[in-house]
Formats: structure tokens, sequence, C-alpha cells
């Protein structure tokens, strides 16, 4: 399994004192360095932490993969098109959110995303959608052309007993075995950490997780590299 790293919050902490440290593109090269496979952005409309030079910088600095999270909007599409990620993930997007609350609407935005998707492929651009782990989202999902799913982890994040966390394991599981079949790439975020990541070791299908939120705020007390590296211990399978 491999490790994408989300450095939004890099620049979440720079932008509380507007001034230019940390700066989200050192970090994302250590990360990198340190063995992630892939850097993961969110430029949000209100761009409350990337921000559109952030975007092009990270595009000029990164060499493994890039991922723009973003919404799916005629603004975030031109500026994919133009930026050239190697992928994209839609994901909803409210402005009084903290964080992304849920996996993308498929079924009421069905066709307006299959309109949206094929501009952004057309230019060599793969499309993930970010979705909640049920298989009519999933079917929608590879009906619609995309190229990858990313399985919504918050819930699983969120469950406290031995019980609960196997039943929403089992959910990922199934939802991550019929993407697989449906032809399908699968990765899987939000919510995961040090302490929770473990049993995804066991699901095959995952090939990698996209950890944003748990890997920064332990880079700021040990540094990226050192996060980095611990978090690819624990899923070292």
């Amino acid at each position: 399994m491999q490790l994408a790293v989300n450095i939004d919050h890099i620049a979440t902490l720079r932008n509380a004192r507007n001034e230019q440290q940390p700066d989200p593109v050192t970090a994302a090269v250590i990360a990198e360095l340190a063995g992630a496979s892939g850097i993961v952005c969110h430029l949000r409309e209100d761009r409350r932490h990337i921000k559109d030079r952030d975007l092009e910088r990270l595009r000029e600095a990164v060499t493994t993969k890039l991922d723009l999270e973003m919404a799916m909007t005629e603004e975030m599409q031109q500026i994919a098109i133009k930026t050239k990620p190697e992928l994209i993930t839609l994901v909803p997007e409210k402005r009084q959110e903290l964080t992304t609350e849920g996996g993308f609407d498929i079924t009421g935005h069905y066709e307006k995303m299959v309109e949206f998707i094929k501009p952004v492929q057309d230019a060599g651009i793969e499309v993930s959608l970010f979705i909640e782990p049920e298989k009519e989202a999933v079917r929608l999902a590879a009906k619609a052309g995309a190229d990858l799913v990313e399985l919504h982890t918050g819930p699983y994040s969120l469950k406290k007993t031995s019980r609960e966390l196997e039943a929403e394991i089992h959910r990922i599981t199934t939802a991550a075995t019929f993407a697989r079949e449906s032809g399908l790439r699968v990765v899987a975020g939000h919510g995961l950490n040090y302490y929770n990541i473990t049993p995804f070791k066991a699901i095959k299908e995952i090939e990698e997780v996209s950890i944003g939120h748990a890997l920064i705020a332990r880079a700021s007390l040990t540094g990226m590299e050192a996060a980095v590296k611990e978090m690819l211990r624990l899923i070292d399978a």
C-alpha cells in the first residue's frame, strides 16, 4: 500500500499569520523524499488554505503524482486543465465546513459529472471521485467513466467499539472489491491516522491511502520526514 500526503494544513498554518512559512511546497518535497507516492492538495473555492500560486509551484516541484482535490465547478475545471495534475479528485464542498464532510453525491449530479469529466480526461488527467463506500456509488462512478474512486473513511474513523469498527471495515472492503471488479482503481482517505490505519493493510484492493491532518499534526512535532516514514512503517504490508 502506498501513501499520498495531503499538505493543505501546512498552508493553514502559514495563513494563520499571513506570512511565508511554513511553505507547503517545501513540505511536499520533503514528503516525497521520505517515500510518499503522491501529494494531495485541495484548492477550495474560498482559498482558505492552498492558494493558486501554491498550486502552480506544486505542479513545478512535485515529481511523483499531484492530486488536485476540487469542487465540480467550471472555474476548477479550467484550473485543472491549465495546471495538468496527474489526477483530480472531485469532492463535495461547503463553505461552512471545517473539512470535507461526506462523499460526492453522484446520484444527484450524475449527468453534470459525466459532462465535467470528459474535458479533464481529454487533457490527459485522470479523474477520481470521493465517494461513500457503497455499491451504488461505485457503480455510477464506473458508469460515468471515472478512473479511480477514493472511499470515504471518515465514518470509520469515528467508530468506537470493536464491533462498529469491524462492520465499517467490512463495508469498505466490500466496496473496494466491487470497485476493482468494476474496473476502477481504489484509494481511501479521510480521518485516517497512526492509530486506526493498521486494518487497511489487509484490504488488498486499496492501493493507496491519503492522509493529511494527522500526518501534518505529527510533523509539527517530529518533522515531515519522520512523520511520513512512521506512517509508511505502519502501512508497509
